[in-house]
This record gives C-alpha cells, structure tokens and sequence, in this order.
C-alpha cells in the first residue's frame, strides 16, 4: 500500500485529534515549506528521518529507449533523499529483539 497525503491527514487526524481540516492545512504547510526551501535550493534535514537535496545534474547525451536515437538532455536540478541511520536502522530492524 502506498501512503498517500490523506492517509496522512487521517492519522493525524485519528493520533493527536486535530480536526480533518486541520491536519489537511498541517499536512500541506509542511510541504509547502519543504518545497520552497528545495526550490531555493537549500537542503531539508529531519532529525531522524533523512535529508533531501537538490542536486544539479550537468547536459549530457542520452538515447530514446524507444526509437534509440541519440540526444542531448538537458541540464536540471533533482531532489535526492538520504535516510539517517536512525530511519535505516528501524528499517532493517536493527537492534530490535
């Protein structure tokens, strides 16, 4: 199953008692927050949760996978996500009896 944005607000909503509407504006303030903030191309840590960053990748040839026909791509920013230790421990269950 995929998390989506409102099984988000639902835990939100079902954990700490916000109001639907409520938790749905926490929900998106928060994004809105972490978009702007990659947008000016700054870096976004959440202790124990992981870092995004915004990666500039350079003009480079590439090739249609369909037609094979070479190409040149454009240079762009990406958004890569690192997860802590903490996050990558609890997934792997690490240090968990």
């Amino acid at each position: 199953m995929t998390l989506t944005k409102a099984h988000i607000v639902d835990k939100i909503h079902e954990e700490v008692g916000f109001p639907t509407k409520r938790s749905a504006e926490i929900v998106e303030t928060l994004l809105e927050i972490i978009k702007s903030a990659l947008e000016a191309k700054e870096d976004v840590l959440i202790s124990g949760f992981g870092k995004f960053c915004v990666n500039e990748k350079s003009q480079r040839r590439g090739r249609n996978p369909a037609t094979g026909q070479d190409m040149i791509l454009d240079k762009r920013r990406v958004v890569t996500f690192r997860c802590s230790s903490v996050l990558r421990d609890k997934i792997n269950h690490v240090g968990i009896k």
